[in-house]
């Protein structure tokens, strides 16, 4: 599905032999103006690797511009984190979401709270979790 909404033109990513993308990313792409390739160039090449909050995932982060490629003060610097789970041969993209600032490293991941709550609803994470 391709659709405008006045504020981006965004194109849905599909199912390949590779990566299954969950309904969850695909509305957090749309929100945060992710684009498929993004996201694979963060899997491809993280800065930082933890582990996830649902079970057996892993969270990849890669700042939203280069280090010293950007113009803008260290207050605006954001990251875009992805978390995604391996099923089979698979990899099942389960989130991703930008993280206003630079999140501490080696500490709890910094998901924003209404991700986590849709996390919950839709049944990829528990109450008993995070």
């Amino acid at each position: 599905m391709t659709f405008n909404d006045g504020r981006m033109f965004y194109k849905e990513p599909k199912n390949t032999k590779e990566f299954y993308w969950t309904s969850h990313i695909k509305r957090k792409m749309w929100h945060y103006g992710l684009g498929e390739g993004r996201l694979r160039r963060v899997l491809k090449s993280p800065a930082r690797r933890e582990e996830g909050i649902a079970p057996s995932t892993i969270a990849l982060m890669q700042p939203a511009s280069p280090a010293g490629k950007t113009t803008c003060p260290p207050k605006r610097r954001t990251e875009i984190w992805l978390m995604y789970q391996v099923v089979g041969k698979k990899k099942k993209m389960i989130s991703a979401w930008r993280y206003p600032g630079i999140s501490p490293k080696g500490k709890e991941i910094p998901i924003p709270e209404d991700i986590l709550e849709e996390l919950r609803s839709e049944g990829v994470l528990t109450k008993a979790e995070k």
